[in-house]
Parts: structure tokens; C-alpha cells; sequence
């Protein structure tokens, strides 16, 4: 056996035998229930026995005789709810009942009823040999063991609740680990061909180049440090600044729209005035990055793409819309979850680390504004200004 089936076949074991454990438990639970239930029917029995020679005491002699059973009907029924109804229903006697109940005809034919639910009533022969019918209820110590079944299964689920999200937050805690470490490498490798590219672009000046192209390649020489910043800041605090974030968006907007398809319209729309937020400026703009990149996809490299930014009131919002296929509404809060694509090819990470920048991080907010299959989605980002 290979190591993962080795595991999983222990957790099936485990699994296995907790289930066969709470069974047991229950069914044994179950059964004492039962032969409790049976002891107190006998116990009543044992009353119905009794009542009749108790209440010879007041018709003739028979004292002695009377105190044994006296002593039965008051053990039989220390917290027994019960009431002895004769043929005409009038109670002839009665056991921890509330008054309220025996002052009201309606509550009390609602109480036999619950009472006959409980328990099957039992026949009694009076002294007078006339008949009557016993009608008694569980007693709190019987009601509190038919609901023990139940608060144990929530013990058992609230305590597997907690193993879950332990063993949740641990694997999670230990994924963010390897990402962090996946990405600092990156970093570092990046750093060192990108070293060598400043290098050669200082060369490539002193040769008879075309100027524009030295620019464009350090403009991409500038984007590739950006990138290794990014990476190597992952798993540490950034540091957010006051900065500009119309100037910030519309910079990595018009820096995809200049290395994207043609057939794209690109369009933004923005205040003319300055908005102030804090801001890590690297981080943000990758978000901006993934959602501008996920929107191209959506349209296959053809369609509009818009960006607006609007403030309200101490907040921007910074709303992406496309013409693509759209989401289905119920994969909106999926869409942001690690490893959630619809894509053949992909990991599924730009937009939950979108959300994890802009919620973590920034303090805002990213949702899926609206979205509606084969016309295309919008996602808005919420930040507060200063």
C-alpha cells in the first residue's frame, strides 16, 4: 500500500468503528429506555392493584390492610403524572398534575390525550367492582433519558464539528506555508535572469538599437521586478501607503490593455480628481492584473471589457465588466475559493488571492456585482478612502 492509501484506509477504519461505537451507545440508550418505560408500567399496574384495597378504608375495616397499600400508592407515584378517571370521566384520584389543569376542562382533556400518547391506559376494577381507567404519563427522570440519545449525537457532532475545522485550519495553515515557500523561491529565481537582462539592456544602449525598443523592454524588465516583489512579499504583512488609486488602476489597466488582443475594446471610466486610499501598490495591481486577465479569458480574447471607478460617500468602488460567458449565480462565492476554475488548464488562484488582497489586506470588500450566462459578469471592489 502506497502511503495516501495507507491513510485513508486508517481514517476509513476510524470512521468505521466511531460509527459502530455511537450505535452501541444508542441502542444500548434505547433499550435501558424501554426497560425503564416497562418498570414504571408495572410500578402503575402495581397502583391499580392497590388503589382498590386503599379505598376499603372508608367503607369498612381494614386498617392494617389499608397501610401496606397506602404505602404502594405512595411510592408508586412520587413524580408520576396520572389521573383516575371512572366510567362518567370524573377524576377520583389524581398525581402531580398542575391545578391550572384541573380547573380547565379543555387543558385537561389535552393532558389525558398527551398522557394516552405516552402510555397505553390502564383498566381498574374498583372495590364497588365498577370499572376505571388509569391514564399516566413519563416521569421527568424517563423524559430526560428519551432526549438523551439526542444530546449525545450533538456532543458527538459539535466534537467532530471541532476535529474537522482543526484538521481543516492545520492543512490549510500548512498549504500557505508551502505556497509562501513556492513563492519566495519564485522570487528568488526570477531574481537572477532578471539581474542579467538589466545587464544586457545597458549593452543593448551602447549598440545602434531602435530606442523604443530598449523602452519596451524595460518597461517588461520593470513589470518582471514588479512581479518578483509581489512574490516575495507573499506571506508577510505589506506595508499600505496613501496613494492615488485612480492612478494606480488606470496604470496597470493601460499597461494590459497595450499587450492585449485588438479585438478587445478596452474602455475606462474614472473621476478626474484624485482618490486616496491606503495601498500596497504591487499587490493591488496585480489584483487588477487577475481580474482584467480573467475577464479576457471569459471572452476568449474578443469582446468589450469596461472599468469604472465611482466614489460614494468614504467609499471607491472599482466595478470590471465584461462580455463573456458569465457565472451562474450559485458559483458567485465559489468563484473566490482556492483551486475553483473553468478552465481545462489552470490552478484556480488568481481570484481568490484577488480577495485575499483586497479583504485581508486592504480591508475592502470583492464581490461579483452581477453576472448573467453568455452576456458577461461584473466584479466590483469596495475600498475605503481617506
Amino acid at each position: 500500500m502506497t502511503f495516501n492509501a495507507n491513510r485513508d484506509f486508517i481514517r476509513w477504519i476510524i470512521i468505521l468503528s466511531s460509527f459502530i461505537i455511537i450505535s452501541l451507545i444508542l441502542w444500548n440508550t434505547y433499550s435501558f429506555f424501554q426497560k425503564f418505560k416497562a418498570e414504571e408500567r408495572n410500578k402503575m399496574q402495581t397502583w391499580t392493584f392497590a388503589y382498590p384495597e386503599y379505598t376499603k378504608y372508608f367503607y369498612q375495616d381494614g386498617i392494617e390492610l389499608n397501610s401496606i397499600a397506602e404505602r404502594i400508592i405512595i411510592d408508586s407515584t412520587v413524580t408520576t403524572p396520572m389521573v383516575l378517571l371512572d366510567k362518567n370521566n370524573k377524576i377520583l384520584n389524581e398525581r402531580n398534575i398542575d391545578s391550572s389543569v384541573l380547573k380547565s376542562p379543555t387543558k385537561m382533556v389535552d393532558f389525558i390525550n398527551k398522557l394516552i400518547s405516552q402510555n397505553e391506559p390502564i383498566e381498574v376494577e374498583l372495590h364497588n367492582k365498577e370499572k376505571a381507567r388509569l391514564y399516566y404519563g413519563n416521569t421527568p427522570l424517563l423524559n430526560k433519558l428519551k432526549y438523551y440519545p439526542l444530546a449525545l449525537l450533538l456532543i458527538i457532532l459539535l466534537f467532530a464539528a471541532v476535529v474537522y475545522f482543526f484538521y481543516k485550519s492545520s492543512k490549510t495553515a500548512e498549504q500557505n506555508k508551502l505556497w509562501t515557500g513556492m513563492a519566495k523561491e519564485t522570487a528568488h529565481q526570477i531574481g537572477t535572469p532578471l539581474s542579467s537582462l538589466v545587464g544586457w539592456t545597458e549593452i543593448l544602449k551602447t549598440e545602434n538599437v531602435n530606442s523604443n525598443y530598449i523602452l519596451e523592454i524595460e518597461k517588461d524588465i520593470d513589470r518582471l521586478q514588479t512581479i518578483t516583489e509581489r512574490f516575495s512579499k507573499i506571506g508577510s504583512a505589506p506595508t499600505l501607503q496613501e496613494q492615488d488609486i485612480v492612478e494606480a488602476t488606470s496604470s496597470s489597466f493601460e499597461y494590459l490593455k497595450a499587450r492585449s488582443s485588438k479585438l478587445i475594446n478596452f474602455k475606462i471610466e474614472h473621476p478626474e480628481s484624485s482618490i486616496s486610499v491606503k495601498l500596497n501598490a504591487q499587490l493591488y495591481s496585480w489584483t487588477i492584473e487577475n481580474l482584467v486577465k480573467n475577464a479576457i479569458d471569459a471572452m476568449k480574447g474578443k469582446g468589450a471589457l469596461q472599468l469604472e471607478i465611482t466614489q460614494k460617500e468614504k467609499l471607491v468602488f472599482i466595478n470590471i465588466s465584461d462580455t463573456g460567458k458569465g457565472i451562474a449565480k450559485q458559483q458567485f462565492n465559489k468563484i473566490f475559493e482556492p483551486g475553483f476554475t473553468t478552465k481545462k488548464r489552470g490552478w484556480g488562484l488568481g481570484l481568490s488571492l484577488a480577495k485575499r488582497i483586497i479583504e485581508d489586506y486592504h480591508n475592502g470588500k470583492i464581490k461579483v456585482l452581477h453576472s448573467e450566462i453568455g452576456k458577461g459578469t461584473t466584479i466590483q471592489i469596495a475600498m475605503k478612502t481617506i
